[in-house]
């Protein structure tokens, strides 16, 4: 359970549904992780209401009964923020306001409100921003709803379109704006990625909080700043790093999701170009979460979808001390052993096996594994190094004199 130590955290209920494409286990675990998010944002999540059905209701998300049931408890608990696991359309976020009386947000709205506080540098507001006003453009409309007392015929599309079509025309500039400002800065950037050279780029890249920044800390001996809340890191960090006698450049970049916001990943592929650009990809994974198989799903989808999938690749399972299999009784005939009973070693035997010594097993909290994760990849940027600079391979051995 999560550890609740702010003051004042804002009291919130999460919605979601379980459908034919989306189990009830799937929901369990989208809504656990929009817990997580909801804690991240400074929230405190009372209850959660789910409901079975085939498809979710196009005008309300949920059913009429289940509504009713979700308006009670926020009567009932003085519940500011409903929030809803998956992206509500205008409309329906319009008509759920209206029923509920009180803020509602979507899990994209909830990303979006994150990345806002997360983001520390003008690049990095910049797109957050640019993400904010494309969310926000199609919902204006709810935001005029004091105007509907207007109604009939004549003068009905009058005052109130005109600040609608207004608004829509500055979003609409400021969209433009926002897209300029960051192509100046992408070219800027290209250039700074011009200015370091021939050197090997390496790429941390990974779910959020798998505990990249951490391992960024271990082997970089800086101090990037890396917290137990998801998407602590928004701009990309880079150092130079230096195994045995070799150097090469690590970058640290936003951590994926799950059902991460389209306009996040439109407007965040600009910072991807360090795994575009990135000669190995270190993808760290959270062994010790339940659905770490999901993640890797995840990430990979995302690494194919900016072109990425098929650049080398050591997989870097983290967090092997937080690792705990479920007890299994062999005597039990008719339980079935599944994954969740496996240990580290049986993992290792599984579909793992395929990924040979493509595949590390460290903590980075506890620095556990660390000498056998930087022999790995010295010897991977060294075989990058040599076919770049064929005349340095003298410069550098096989292996990391100690």
């Amino acid at each position: 359970m999560l550890e609740k130590k702010d003051i004042h955290l804002e009291k919130a209920v999460l919605v979601g549904v379980i459908t034919r494409e989306q189990d009830e286990e799937s929901s369990k675990e989208y809504l656990d992780e929009l817990e997580f998010l909801t804690y991240t944002a400074g929230g405190e999540v009372l209850k959660r209401f789910t409901q079975k059905m085939d498809m979710p209701n196009p005008k309300t998300f949920i059913g009429t009964g289940k509504m009713e049931d979700v308006l009670d408890y926020v009567e009932a608990n003085d519940v500011g923020t409903v929030i809803f696991d998956d992206e509500l359309s205008p409309a329906q976020e319009r008509n759920i306001s209206k029923i509920l009386n009180c803020k509602i947000l979507d899990r994209t709205n909830l990303i979006l409100d994150i990345f806002a506080q997360r983001a520390q540098t003008s690049y990095a507001r910049t797109q957050v921003e640019l993400a904010q006003c494309q969310y926000l453009l199609p919902r204006l409309k709810g935001m005029w709803t004091h105007l509907e007392r207007q109604k009939g015929g004549i003068g009905m599309r009058g005052p109130g379109e005109t600040e609608i079509e207004t608004d829509r025309r500055i979003v609409r500039d400021k969209i433009a704006l926002l897209k300029a400002k960051i192509k100046t800065i992408d070219k800027q950037m290209a250039v700074q990625r011009g200015n370091r050279g021939k050197l090997v780029r390496v790429a941390l890249v990974g779910y959020t909080n798998v505990g990249k920044s951490t391992l960024m800390n271990v082997i970089s001996k800086s101090k990037v700043f890396a917290e137990n809340k998801l998407f602590a890191t928004l701009d990309t960090t880079v150092r130079k790093v230096v195994i045995g006698n070799l150097p090469f450049l690590v970058s640290d970049t936003v951590g994926f999701i799950r059902k991460l916001p389209t306009q996040l990943v439109e407007s965040f592929k600009s910072t991807l170009d360090e795994v575009r650009e990135a000669d190995l990809l270190l993808h760290v994974v959270d062994i010790s979460h339940s659905n770490f198989e999901e993640h890797i799903d995840s990430v990979n989808q995302i690494l194919d979808d900016i072109d990425s999938k098929d650049k080398p690749t050591i997989m870097v399972f983290n967090k092997i001390d937080a690792y705990k299999a479920e007890p299994f009784d062999e005597d039990d005939l008719i339980t079935e052993r599944s994954e969740v009973n496996y240990s580290i070693d049986e993992w290792k035997s599984t579909w793992m096996s395929r990924v040979g010594d493509n595949a590390l097993f460290i903590s980075a909290i506890n620095k556990e594994n660390m000498d056998e994760f930087r022999k790995r990849v010295y010897k991977e940027v060294r075989n990058i190094h040599v076919t770049r600079f064929p005349y340095n391979q003298f410069l550098y051995p096989d292996i990391i004199e100690e």
